[in-house]
């Protein structure tokens, strides 16, 4: 299977959480961290920087990596391997552009309702300070027929 390679980075503190409501492209309409694809050539890191930068203007300050997801879609033969980082502390002012809509939510405020469903998954972890890594097959874009999450 071909693979496609992404970057995710979750900006939050001990309170509250940082996500942007995708206004095109995959998973529109959808509330999620942010970040994109890798570049030929560039380093995965780096890459998740570039993204959030072009996203909402910030700069990540302590970003860490935290996992490696495999997403699977049913019926297509190209898996996503989505590498997690986080950061608390970050230069800049988030701000919209063309591709995301940013906003703070405390941690019992988040729009899971509106957010991929493997979220409420990995999300405990997450803030707990866990690295982990995780596998979700799903069918359209809305029902997990398979996963696995293991701390790393």
């Amino acid at each position: 299977m071909n693979k496609k390679i992404t970057t995710l980075l979750m900006i939050h503190d001990d309170q509250k959480i940082l996500l942007g409501l995708k206004k095109r492209g995959f998973a529109e309409g959808r509330w999620n961290g942010f970040g994109g694809k890798v570049n030929p050539g560039e380093d995965i890191g780096s890459a998740a920087m570039r993204e959030v930068g072009e996203e909402i203007g910030v700069k990540p300050l302590d970003m860490k990596k935290r996992g490696v997801f495999t997403f699977e879609f049913e019926g297509n033969p190209e898996l996503l391997e989505m590498h997690l980082f986080s950061a608390t502390k970050f230069e800049g002012e988030p701000s919209e552009g063309e591709e995301m809509r940013p906003q703070w939510y405390k941690f019992d405020e988040i729009p899971f309702d509106t957010m991929w469903p493997d979220d409420r998954l990995w999300f405990p972890l997450l803030f707990a300070g866990k690295n982990f890594n995780a596998y979700f097959k799903f069918r359209g874009h809305d029902e997990i027929l398979e996963h696995k999450i293991e701390e790393a």
